[in-house]
């Protein structure tokens, strides 16, 4: 399962009280529901070259890195950043500097900081794995960090996981360049646009782009079998949606259907 620690569109939100915490965690050692993940608020930006913004982005991850500590959550999920002209390889020192910086301020902590694959919509650094690659080893805690897939945003960037040799050399990358030791989710998304649009549109499984193929390879591959996979596609208020993409993806292992 995926939560937000906080309203996701808000750089601040109220402090947790004892008792929230509590709550929280006494319903977590009851539920079969595990891992749980968490994914940061979108405003921040760890490479923003507007220092107010960069300033208020290292705050709030820490913010939130703090909250998933206190209620136990494996790791948060955050977007790498945009570099907003000033260049990849500036936004990867930056979002480096950044995570050492909010590191320092929370020794300890075992909650993992996730990376998350982009689409390379406008200046966003993290549409190729050498991207997040560069910023981990940047990193001086790398034992924190891990990655997320985004299927959409795979796809969107330009890798082809919608053919079996294509998830098979997606793979293949993901693992030289990073490490699939380092995988710790999965977003599961089918896109509204096609391979290679660097365009971030979400769709059902199976009405995108994607198609069906790329889906049953990644529900059959058994490297992933443990890496959770959360669905991040539309919802209306009954979500019946996603009771139905489960269905389409359930229908999909060995095979079936």
């Amino acid at each position: 399962m995926q939560v937000f620690t906080k309203n996701n569109n808000r750089w601040e939100g109220p402090p947790y009280s004892a008792e929230d915490i509590e709550r929280y965690r006494h319903a977590a050692a009851g539920s079969s529901v595990a891992p749980v993940l968490a994914h940061a608020a979108y405003l921040i930006n760890l490479c923003a070259p507007d220092g107010e913004v960069l300033r208020k982005s290292r705050t709030a991850i820490r913010d939130e890195l703090s909250r998933c500590e206190s209620l136990g959550i494996l790791g948060l999920i955050v977007h790498p950043g945009s570099h907003m002209g000033a260049g990849e390889e500036e936004g990867i020192r930056r979002i480096a500097d950044s995570l050492n910086t909010v590191h320092a301020d929370t020794q300890g902590y075992r909650t993992l900081t996730i990376l998350e694959t982009t689409a390379g919509q406008g200046t966003a650094v993290g549409y190729r794995f050498e991207h997040l690659r560069g910023i981990i080893d940047r990193v001086e805690e790398r034992e924190r960090m891990a990655v997320c897939a985004d299927t959409c945003h795979l796809y969107a960037a330009g890798y082809d996981i919608g053919t079996e040799r294509g998830w098979e050399e997606t793979m293949k990358m993901l693992d030289e360049v990073i490490g699939l030791g380092r995988l710790a989710g999965v977003h599961v998304n089918d896109s509204r646009k096609e391979l290679g649009s660097r365009v971030d549109r979400h769709d059902h499984i199976g009405k995108g782009t994607i198609g069906l193929t790329g889906f049953r390879m990644l529900m059959n591959d058994p490297r992933l079998a443990q890496v959770p996979k959360i669905l991040e596609t539309e919802k209306s208020e009954d979500m019946h949606e996603d009771i139905e993409n489960m269905n389409t993806l359930r229908s999909l292992v060995h095979d079936e259907g």
